[in-house]
């Protein structure tokens, strides 16, 4: 090990190389080969996980599939106890989660700490009011007081769950938690490149009290594990790219399984005349380069009314100049590095490409080896030809354009122009303004004179991409509805609905269409 992988080791307060095996263990059944886990600080192997047959993943639904049936028989509050449970559990370990994520993704602590913040506020806000939400409920019956209707909530059974690198704790358990109240049981794919957050959270989930099997982890392959856990779950949740959520979703329309996916964005921002520039440029800086620049929430575009312009240019590169870059396990910086080299060498084709074509570099865009060997520094862009890939496609690193426009609407046009849209940001110092203009984008959140933070914290708003950007929502109403199929219950209390035997049948026509008039009559109780 080289003396940057020790020291990273050194610094981390909890976890050691030891345990990270002992996290791969816990993976069941182990596979007959291993994958490394390589750490992007160093690009040296932090450990191994099992590599997973198609067969063994079946045997893990399998086993989850039993462990089930017990785990939707509780009531929905002793299930809602164990995410309470898990989210103080999750909090009382925040230097070993922190040093788990930190050693596998690479990004600084303060990205790293929004992910198990986001985990307790998600379990704490489906244990308080999912119970509510999932209460079997009356419906309007067909005629008042002689019919009955209620509407009942059923896990769907099993879901699996095929999550990304770049928020290895937070994304699959955002997932998992209203899965599990709903009372179904969870197998999860992370990410080859970062299994040990996910395997670790499971563990927390057990000491809470989950039961043994009714969430699994299985690792391996992307394709070979993740089309394996399609074939045999009752509903999919994917994170990851168009590309690929095509692929996953054409697979569970072939099982008429239902799926959710969400698939990232190439995220515009609108800066107005009446914004308060610096303000704005400051929030930039954690909208452009938060986890450097690998978000979905991510913005990779902002437009600036012509008036403001350069004022907010000014303070942009200023505030983004000012940004540390490093790879310890502390809060001493701001931006991690990149998860590999394949990434990193695509972000650097991404800039060196349009500088090329003659986009002009104000900060930033060049690697920092020194630093770390997939470190890349925070990059603001103008000028950048339409043509260029960068201004339609998604970066995912820390990149950023930024376009001079005519005024609001030239700047919704633009924002608009290019997908998939998953999140838009508006700045203006008049709110009614800006939500107006925000209702333009064609994407499915909007924050307002704010980076991400309200949007992704308020987890009572459902999460969820517009167009290429995805199906389905995460977080609110909807991020539990997916998980459980509706079923209908009416009851006759009176006597039987078909044709009495004393009516002729040249008169049930009539009598059905008097009927119809008089129902539509009655007030609804």
């Amino acid at each position: 090990m080289s003396e940057v992988a020790s020291s990273i080791f050194d610094q981390s307060r909890r976890v050691s190389q030891e345990e990270l095996h002992r996290l791969a263990s816990s993976v069941e059944p182990q596979g007959e080969s291993q994958r490394p886990v390589i750490a992007p600080a160093t690009d040296e192997t932090l450990g191994h996980i099992p590599e997973l047959s198609p067969d063994a993943v079946g045997s893990a639904v399998s086993d989850a599939r039993s462990a089930q049936v017990s785990w939707a028989s509780r009531s929905i509050e002793e299930r809602a106890e164990v995410l309470r449970r898990f989210a103080s559990i999750v909090l009382d370990s925040l230097p070993e989660i922190l040093d788990v994520i930190q050693l596998e993704t690479g990004k600084s602590r303060f990205d790293a700490l929004e992910e198990p913040l986001a985990l307790v506020m998600t379990s704490r806000y489906y244990a308080r009011y999912g119970p509510s939400m999932l209460a079997d409920r009356s419906r309007r019956a067909l005629i008042p007081f002689m019919t009955s209707a209620e509407e009942l909530f059923r896990p769907k059974g099993i879901v699996g769950v095929i999550s990304p690198w770049n928020y290895p704790l937070a994304i699959p358990f955002e997932d998992a938690i209203p899965a599990l109240l709903a009372g179904n049981a969870v197998v999860i794919k992370p990410d080859d490149k970062t299994p040990y957050s996910t395997l670790l959270a499971g563990n927390l989930l057990a000491e809470a009290g989950l039961p043994r099997d009714v969430l699994r982890v299985v690792t391996g392959d992307g394709s070979t594990v993740g089309q394996a856990l399609i074939e045999h779950v009752d509903f999919i949740a994917f994170t990851g790219s168009v590309e690929v959520g095509r692929t996953v979703g054409a697979k569970a329309g072939d099982r008429l399984i239902d799926c959710s996916l969400e698939l990232g964005g190439k995220n515009p921002c609108i800066v107005l005349d009446d914004a308060d520039t610096s303000r704005a440029a400051k929030d930039a800086t954690w909208a452009c380069f938060s986890n450097a620049g690998q978000l979905c929430l991510s913005t990779e575009r902002i437009y600036v009314e012509d008036a403001v312009c350069d004022d907010f240019l000014d303070a942009f590169v200023r505030f983004t100049r000012q940004l540390q870059i490093d790879c310890g396990l502390d809060f001493t910086y701001a931006i991690g590095s990149l998860i590999d080299e394949s990434h990193h060498a695509s972000v650097t084709r991404f800039v060196d490409d349009a500088v090329a074509e003659g986009a002009t570099v104000l900060t930033g865009g060049r690697s920092r080896p020194e630093v770390g060997p997939f470190c890349f520094e925070p990059t603001i862009l103008t000028d950048v030809p339409d043509s260029v890939a960068v201004t339609s496609e998604e970066v995912f690193g820390p990149v950023v354009i930024v376009e001079r426009v005519e005024d609001a609407s030239e700047a919704v046009t633009r924002a608009n122009r290019h997908g998939p849209h998953l999140h838009g940001v508006v700045w203006s110092g008049d709110a009614d303004r800006a939500r107006q203009l925000g209702t333009q984008l064609t994407t499915g959140m909007v924050s307002i004179n704010d980076a991400y933070f309200a949007s992704y914290g308020t987890v009572d708003t459902p999460m969820g991409g517009i167009t290429d950007g995805g199906i389905g929502h995460r977080q609110g109403r909807p991020g539990l509805y997916r998980y459980v199929d509706r079923q209908a219950i009416v009851q006759n209390r009176g006597p039987r609905l078909t044709k009495p035997d004393w009516l002729p049948e040249s008169a049930y026509p009539t009598a059905l269409v008097w009927l119809t008039r008089l129902l539509s009559r009655i007030p609804r109780l």
